[in-house]
């Protein structure tokens, strides 16, 4: 692979992925910018489903699949045209000099199997963290406090599972790491990554975590600037679960990945419940706790990002076109 060469951050979102991109955007061979999102719509472009649109996603992806069909090697001419869309753009996004350009895009857990074979052999990282740490997070950092796992149901479900099963396959160029071991010993997590990437070790990545440029409209917007490396945030998901609410849903979902995906990612499902349990219960939050729930269990039923879509297009003036 000639030019730049792409590095996927593959996670789910409150992970640790802009820590860990900051400081792997620090070494002097790669280049990062904030999360684009660049691959999500060409390769979404090929599915029956899973997207709403004012055109026909279904027959435009009837149509594409047709389209590839004339094409010498088919459906692997489309996909190799897209990759080499994007690194033509990782190699005008980069600095002089970089050897990779670092994708940090979190949904790009619901299209890596696509991508995966879109860059054959690319270098990859998986960065795990403990799951109800990341439930915690979300929660505190995105719904104030309020209880909403709903809104991001497809990563804490599909996004988890299409990643440990991406994970478990182990193509070349992999390697997983944890939050949990990042912030306790940088030094030896930021080492494996290089080693992988086959470049050398720069003390600029385990101090300078401004050196990156991960400003944009899509991620942590470059306002929060980690100054420290700190243990505490490893912990700190307990407080926020401690309602009799959230731990029987944090039951349910442990439950749900099972033993078999949490070892993949380095955990262990009694170790985790144990903790839970183990945290002081708190009732402050059970009211508004249960409201929230069945809020979410109407919300599933009724998609309502779609339906106020559909209602701001009734508001809007109509406009009749008169055939004669």
């Amino acid at each position: 692979m000639s030019g730049i060469q792409p590095l996927f951050l593959l996670s789910l979102p409150r992970s640790g992925s802009t820590l860990l991109q900051r400081m792997l955007g620090a070494h002097s061979a790669i280049s990062t910018a904030a999360e684009p999102w660049l691959l999500v719509a060409p390769l979404y472009a090929m599915r029956h489903s899973g997207v709403y649109a004012e055109y026909s996603q279904k027959t435009s992806a009837k149509a594409l699949e047709g389209f590839w069909q004339r094409l010498p090697h088919g459906r692997q001419d489309y996909l190799s045209e897209v990759g080499a869309m994007a690194l033509r753009l990782y190699q005008k996004a980069s600095d002089a000099g970089a050897r990779y350009f670092l994708d940090k895009t979190p949904r790009y857990s619901l299209i890596i199997d696509e991508l995966l074979e879109t860059f054959p052999g690319a270098k990859t990282v998986f960065l795990w963290r403990n799951p109800l740490a990341v439930v915690a997070s979300i929660v505190e950092a995105w719904f104030e406090g309020r209880w909403m796992p709903y809104r991001h149901k497809v990563d804490l479900f599909a996004g988890l599972d299409k990643l440990v099963t991406a994970y478990q396959r182990g193509p070349d160029g992999t390697v997983g790491v944890r939050y949990e071991d990042l912030v306790t010993d940088p030094r030896a997590v930021l080492q494996r990554i290089l080693s992988c990437l086959e470049l050398p070790w720069e003390d600029r990545v385990a101090w300078d975590l401004d050196g990156a440029r991960v400003e944009g409209p899509v991620g942590d917007h470059g306002l929060r600037r980690y100054q420290t490396i700190s243990r505490e945030s490893i912990d700190r998901w307990k407080a926020g679960l401690a309602s009799p609410v959230r731990r029987a849903w944090c039951r349910h979902y442990l439950d749900w990945i099972g033993d078999e995906r949490l070892s993949a990612m380095g955990y262990d499902r009694h170790v985790l419940l144990e903790e839970l349990e183990a945290t002081p219960a708190a009732r402050s939050t059970l009211v508004s706790d249960i409201w929230w729930t069945a809020k979410g269990l109407a919300s599933l039923a009724v998609e309502p990002r779609i339906l106020r879509h559909k209602l701001d297009r009734l508001r809007r003036p109509a406009t009749i076109y008169i055939h004669t």
